[in-house]
């Protein structure tokens, strides 16, 4: 998979160098030439100087064939922006942006753009986001057989009650995290695009969960 991270800072060149590792092909586009200094000499993606929001540079960093983008500038208004038009022109489908005002979360969600306060911010976060198709457990009992997992929500249960998503003695869904905030998961809970999906699962079950959450957009 192709990835665009814009922004070689800390959190920038530690997301770009694991994604190299993952084997991953990788640009990173930064304005600031020393920036690129942070990557290690063994990085085997491409350093492309410029700026996120700019077609240009976007295609010199191989937009075109791109399938996830990480805006993780120190900006929420360049992050923003480029998360847009990686979204809107571009048609990546996996975007993220950084923020610096969590109050903005809701605001980006709306525009189908998830995204990360820097006080949360971690690379295994922004990985969670591009991939979504991934599964990572946030806790798992003393026997390993009941776990909590997060997911982020696949576009066929948007706009359904996420209380079919449950399956009694293998999983349930126990909260959402929506614009920044997490909540419990009541029965009339509908899903939204950009929902991260907190759900309890025993160790058994991890197929029948993945089915089921494919299985919302087969109406």
């Amino acid at each position: 998979m192709h990835v665009i991270v814009v922004g070689c800072g800390r959190v920038g060149s530690e997301l770009a160098v694991n994604l190299d590792r993952a084997g991953h092909s990788v640009a990173v586009i930064d304005k600031r030439r020393n920036a690129f200094r942070r990557l290690p000499e063994r990085f085997s993606g491409r350093a492309v100087l410029g700026f996120g929001f700019d077609r240009d540079h976007l295609e010199q960093a191989g937009v075109q064939e791109a399938h996830a983008l990480a805006a993780v500038t120190s900006g929420d208004n360049t992050n923003i922006l480029t998360a847009r038009i990686a979204r809107e022109t571009y048609e990546i489908p996996q975007v993220v942006a950084r923020i610096y005002d969590p109050r903005r979360a809701v605001i980006y969600q709306r525009l189908g753009i998830p995204t990360v306060a820097t006080v949360t911010w971690t690379t295994d976060q922004v990985m969670r986001r591009l991939f979504e198709d991934s599964t990572t457990t946030e806790w798992t009992d003393a026997t390993g057989a009941l776990n909590i997992v997060e997911r982020a929500l696949p576009d066929g249960w948007a706009g359904k009650k996420l209380a079919e998503l449950g399956e009694p003695g293998k999983f349930r869904l126990t909260a959402v995290t929506r614009g920044g905030q997490v909540r419990m998961a009541g029965p009339d809970v509908v899903g939204q695009e950009g929902d991260v999906l907190h759900v309890i699962v025993m160790k058994d079950a991890f197929d029948e969960l993945d089915d089921r959450l494919r299985a919302g957009g087969e109406d």
